[in-house]
């Protein structure tokens, strides 16, 4: 499996990258007293067929994304995810929320989040473009980042 987060947390903040662990950081709310707060933003490039079926959510209403970080998030927290997917030339960008949470430290599992898709043209354009890559492999009951 082939995967690689990044994020952005603003200039001079550093991540909470783990050693050897991919990560996905955010853009944090200001901390400037009644500044508008902004959803974490996160980039993910799956490289592979295994990476992404490992990664698909098929279990939530809408299907989802886990993106692996080391950063703590909430439920329910708004995110904005760019996703690449293979050698595929689109990016897509995901405007949704925090559905799962895999803290650090959970045995054999990879810390992050999943992002449930939302109800709009760019979720439900990802949600078939990903259940076409998977096709049939997507009723495999081989175990994923997050089930």
């Amino acid at each position: 499996m082939s995967t690689a987060a990044t994020g952005s947390r603003g200039p001079g903040v550093p991540g909470a990258a783990g050693a050897g662990a991919p990560t996905a950081g955010g853009i944090g709310a200001a901390t400037v007293p009644g500044a508008a707060s902004r959803p974490n933003v996160l980039s993910l490039s799956i490289k592979d067929q295994a990476g992404l079926y490992a990664a698909y959510m098929p279990f939530l209403q809408r299907g989802g994304i886990f993106v692996p970080s080391n950063r703590p998030f909430r439920l329910g927290e708004q995110v904005f995810l760019v996703l690449s997917l293979l050698d595929r030339p689109q990016k897509y960008q995901i405007a949704g929320q925090v559905a799962w949470i895999t803290p650090v430290g959970t045995p054999n599992k990879t810390p992050g989040i999943g992002i449930h898709l939302p109800d709009d043209d760019n979720g439900r354009n990802l949600r078939r473009a990903v259940e076409e890559i998977l096709g049939k492999a997507i009723e495999s009951s081989r175990p994923t980042q997050t089930l």
